[in-house]
């Protein structure tokens, strides 16, 4: 049995155990490994985002809490490093680092074949990504974004010229290399477009946004396209 078909019928297995649980030692026992492995996969799991549960001492054992189970995760090692890729090529798009501990988990629970042929050819491939944002601007435009509340920059124009501004935010877009945040600026009463990097700070409010919608953002940049859906 390969690793990820193991692990996902390791997580079955915990899932049907309910609130008994189950014992290491029986884990290995049907899946005929050792115990320091049934324990290396457990940990993989939880890395992954199942939600695993552990009782210490007699009668104790692992389970998984109700709904939770893993489903299978098949990636080709060329899938594993395009992921990889495209995280590391864009340290500056929108939850970036989520992005980067989503990859991870991925490659936590591939088998180990596979994972070393991906860790070969990701060798293979350089990116020369500009620096990113500070972490903590990155993350008040994200919690604004995803709470939907106005966010209060310090912005720095391309002519040198610096002004703090309440903003809705609206959408963060991408074109011609540079992440924007696309907003209502309360000062500017108008829609603008922020370049990321011109944000010197910036705290998010408890103002909710006004309820501006994408279509008065504008034409998109030219082969623009929102990021959800197939074929991305």
């Amino acid at each position: 049995m390969k690793r990820v078909e193991r692990l996902h019928a390791l997580s079955e297995m915990l899932r049907r155990s309910g609130t008994r649980g189950v014992s290491a030692e029986r884990l290995a026992e049907e899946f005929e490994v050792s115990v320091r492995t049934i324990k290396r996969d457990l940990n993989a799991l939880e890395n992954s985002g199942a939600p695993v549960w552990s009782r210490p001492g007699p009668g104790g054992g692992y389970g998984l809490a109700t709904g939770g189970s893993l489903p299978p995760v098949s990636l080709s090692p060329a899938q594993a490093v395009a992921l990889m890729a495209a995280v590391a090529a864009a340290p500056d798009a929108p939850y970036a680092d989520l992005a980067a501990a989503g990859v991870q988990k991925m490659l936590d629970v591939l088998d180990p074949k596979t994972r070393a042929r991906a860790d070969e050819l990701a060798h293979r491939v350089w990116v020369n990504a500009l620096p990113a944002s500070s972490r903590a601007i990155k993350s008040a435009l994200e919690v604004a974004m995803a709470e939907q509340r106005v966010i209060r920059i310090r912005y720095t124009s391309r002519d040198g010229t610096s002004t703090t501004r309440d903003v809705e935010p609206v959408l963060f877009a991408s074109t011609n290399g540079q992440w924007y945040l696309v907003g209502w600026c309360r000062l500017r009463n108008a829609m603008r477009w922020f370049t990321v990097s011109g944000i010197g700070r910036a705290s998010v409010t408890r103002t909710a946004c006004g309820g501006h919608a994408i279509h008065e953002v504008g034409e998109p940049p030219a082969n623009a396209r929102p990021v959800h859906g197939r074929g991305v």
